[in-house]
Formats: C-alpha cells, structure tokens, sequence
C-alpha cells in the first residue's frame, strides 16, 4: 500500500491510498480517483519525496512528527471515491435488490450494478452472503 499526494483540476489537494502507482494510473483512466472536496475526477499526482533503503536494519529517527489524519476528511475522501465507482456502475433503481439476487445466483449476467434498496433489504442481501457496499450520500457525512 502507498500513500500519494494528489491534487485535482481546481487546486484541492488530497492524499489518496493505492496498492501501488499503476493501481492510481489505472483507477485515475478509469474516472475512479475523485477529489473528495469538489468531486472532480480530473487529477494528478503530486511529486513526493522518495523512500530510499539502506543497509541499516535500524528505523531512522522521524525528523519531524507523523502528520495527523482528519477521520472527517478521510471519510469525504472514501465516500468520494465510492461515488466515483457507483457511478461506472448500471443504475437499476429500486429493482435493486433483485438484481443483486439474480446476479449473485447466476440468473443474470455479472455486472456492476447499483440502486436503491431499504436497510431490510441491505441486511437481508448481507445475510444471503451477497456482497454489496452501501454508499453514503453528502448529507450522511455531517
């Protein structure tokens, strides 16, 4: 896992966490890498300081101390890139939770869907074993 600096085409900056830079090249040609302040899907990486190995098997002392993570930010962070992701996704709307049934048990084609679904339907999709992601709206993130 590496953490890159990023910034998008209106000057947010942002920290985004990647298995590894062609992870971030191929999720950014995919319009799934979303700057989690305006939304944009237009970034970049920002250069960053590299990580050089020795042959010292001590740590190094920190020069400085470790920066301090916002948990709000991190979370309009990943709710921005849920969204980026859900919206590659075929809409279904409120046939939702039928779909991911017919997909799960093979009855349609696997694809990436997405909709609506009540928390009784959500939780009886996760008790079937059926793997979905709720995403959260802005407004569940105040």
């Amino acid at each position: 896992m590496i953490v890159l600096d990023v910034t998008c085409d209106q000057g947010h900056r942002f920290e985004g966490w990647f298995a590894s830079s062609a992870a971030f090249s191929e999720q950014c040609d995919q319009g799934l890498v979303a700057c989690p302040t305006c939304g944009s899907t237009r970034v970049t990486r920002l250069p960053s300081a590299p990580y050089v190995s020795t042959t010292r098997h001590s740590q190094p002392e920190p020069t400085t101390a470790p920066p301090r993570h916002d948990p709000a930010v991190i979370a309009r962070q990943l709710a921005a890139s849920l969204r980026a992701m859900a919206a590659q996704a075929e809409d279904v709307g409120a046939a939702f939770p039928q779909e991911a049934r017919r997909i799960h048990y093979g009855d349609s084609e696997r694809k990436q869907v997405r909709g609506q679904a009540s928390r009784r339907e959500i939780e009886s999709l996760l008790d079937e074993g059926i793997g979905i992601l709720p995403v959260p709206g802005d407004d569940d993130l105040h």
